[in-house]
């Protein structure tokens, strides 16, 4: 654990409570996009398959319980919720995100780090979180007007991965042999998918203008 590890854990949950804040509250999922949510979801059962085999620390055991309730939790509104669900926009929600689980998948089958099942759904989990983001950045950019709470939301989930970088780098000069190439190769490729939403972002924040995004 360290400062930039921390920092993005942190961010990761402030993304997910503005969600859920926004989705509880106003009861409203209008922005968000339930294909990426179904994603994360599966992204997260996939990797957190160890969460009642292996016991790290309190701290790991919380924050996997957080992002599987969670994830779950969203999709279960989104879908279910007979108020939210009727804010749900099907119409511009069209990316056929069915597609990147099976590349995915196949991706992880030929380059892992050992060939176990764990490994390789683990391994699968990265590579799918590196594109998870993609249904819901298409979407904002066809409807183009983002209120504040789903803009801070997708905010947030750009730089947790961000920050994640810089804890790779740190740990990459503080430990030896700390070497994980298909980590770090897919959270760069994540990272750089959210570089054109930084961009309006942080220009709309600049000019304190509502943000919007080219079609």
């Amino acid at each position: 654990m360290n400062a930039f590890r921390l920092a993005g854990d942190m961010t990761h949950l402030m993304s997910v409570l503005v969600l859920l804040l926004k989705i509880h509250t106003i009861k409203s999922c209008a922005g968000v996009s339930l294909k990426t949510q179904e994603l994360y979801a599966l992204v997260f059962a996939t990797r957190y398959l160890d969460i009642f085999t292996e016991f790290i620390s309190l701290y790991n055991m919380v924050m996997k319980l957080i992002f599987l309730g969670s994830s779950f939790s969203i999709v279960w509104y989104i879908r279910r919720h007979k108020m939210v669900r009727r804010s749900y926009d099907k119409d511009h929600d069209t990316f056929r995100h069915q597609f990147l689980v099976l590349p995915c998948l196949i991706l992880a089958l030929l380059i892992h780090e050992k060939f176990t099942f764990r490994e390789v759904i683990w391994t699968f989990s990265i590579y799918l979180e590196a594109v998870a983001i993609l249904p819901q950045l298409v979407l904002l950019q066809r409807t183009r007007n983002i209120d504040s709470l789903t803009g801070q939301y997708v905010f947030f989930l750009g730089a947790y991965r961000a920050l994640y970088i810089l804890n790779w780098t740190y740990r990459y000069f503080t430990e030896p042999h700390y070497v994980h190439w298909i980590t770090w190769i897919s959270g760069f490729v994540q990272t750089l998918l959210y570089a054109d939403f930084f961009y309006y972002y942080l220009n709309s924040l600049k000019n304190n203008v509502k943000l919007t995004l080219p079609a």
